[in-house]
């Protein structure tokens, strides 16, 4: 099997989640294998949010959605343009997954394929219902990649590298176990946004979506954001009202209770709007329907303390700030390149050896 007919398997399941729309599912009879797996999907996404209360119809189908636009054969030949890819000497690598979105760990499960290399993966017990499906799927349109993927709950063996993901406290046991592998370990990271005063109704609006997508769950989910010295929160609370419906989702509705209780009880000082919390705070990593704050002096201040604390930060939203910046409402769109840690995992695979 090689690169190509790899690259036709992942476009081939593009077109099958594009059927998967949140406005309209609807059954495509020119997809491939369809008959055998359409209904077959349908039934994992509704096992998926009975098992999971944050997987809700909404988030599942946005994730399905962002997968079908990015798996194009176009997508997937850029991405890879700079890589030589040589699978010759295929290797087992195994992936962690972490279960915080809906198949947060596909990335990894996709550049391990991509790359030639079999696939050994232990999912999260949050997320198990849809990559399983999604790789028999995988397996029926491109034969040759049977054999190449097992899922495992138990131990991992037999396996030449791994990909781990995790909280900082479990990353440290990943980089004692898996010290003599070669390795790929993530820690927590959260994003931030710099704000100036300036920014138009548009792009407030957007930047509520790389806030509450997902519930806030995502580590690209903006969790704090910086604001000059006089900043006026009126037009950045006007411009995320949108997305005031999300306080009728319960879980999320609890926790905004519980942490709102909390922090009176502390006599923090807060500021609220019936579904959003906004508290002054040095961390990095807010509660959920919290959004963290900081002032600054100048930009160049600011620039210089993140650059110092970049292993904490996973994307940067901005405008006109830095070289990899990213654009209002961006954050949850990643492109195939868009490497989670910054850490480009098609070369660490194709170096293998």
């Amino acid at each position: 099997m090689d690169l190509q007919q790899r690259i036709n398997a992942f476009v081939k399941l593009g077109h099958f989640l594009n059927q998967f729309q949140q406005k309209k599912i609807s059954k495509d009879a020119t997809i491939e294998a369809n008959d055998l797996f359409f209904d077959g999907f349908k039934h994992q996404l509704k096992l998926a949010q009975e098992h999971n209360g944050w997987f809700t119809n909404e988030n599942v189908f946005f994730t399905l959605e962002n997968w079908s636009k990015s798996l194009t054969e176009n997508n997937i030949n850029q991405w890879l343009s700079n890589y030589k890819i040589n699978n010759t000497n295929p290797q087992t690598v195994a992936i962690i997954m972490a279960g915080n979105i809906p198949l947060v760990g596909f990335h990894d499960f996709l550049c391990v394929l991509i790359s030639g290399h079999n696939v050994l993966v232990k999912q999260s017990s949050n997320d198990k219902h849809l990559l399983p499906f999604l790789a028999k799927y995988l397996e029926v349109v491109e034969p040759g990649l049977k054999g190449k993927i097992k899922f495992t709950e138990g131990k991992l063996d037999n396996f030449n590298a791994v990909i781990a993901t995790g909280s900082d406290n479990t990353a440290r046991y990943f980089e004692f176990y898996f010290k003599n592998k070669p390795s790929i370990i993530r820690k927590n990271r959260n994003s931030v946004a710099i704000l100036t005063g300036n920014e138009t109704d548009e792009q407030l609006a957007a930047l509520s979506d790389d806030i509450f997508i997902y519930y806030g769950l995502g580590c690209r989910n903006v969790s704090k954001f910086f604001i000059p010295e006089d900043y006026n929160f009126d037009a950045f609370f006007n411009a995320v009202y949108k997305w005031h419906p999300i306080i009728n989702e319960s879980k999320y509705a609890n926790n905004y209770d519980y942490n709102k209780a909390v922090y009176l009880m502390s006599e923090f000082e807060m500021l609220e709007n019936g579904f959003l919390m906004i508290k002054e705070d040095e961390s990095y990593s807010s509660p959920i329907a919290t959004l963290f704050y900081e002032k600054y002096q100048s930009i160049s201040e600011l620039q210089s303390k993140l650059e110092t604390e970049a292993n904490n930060i996973q994307c940067v939203v901005a405008k006109g700030f830095s070289d990899t910046e990213i654009d209002f409402g961006q954050t949850q769109k990643p492109n195939l390149w868009d490497y989670a840690d910054d850490v480009d995992t098609i070369d660490f695979l194709v170096n293998l050896v």
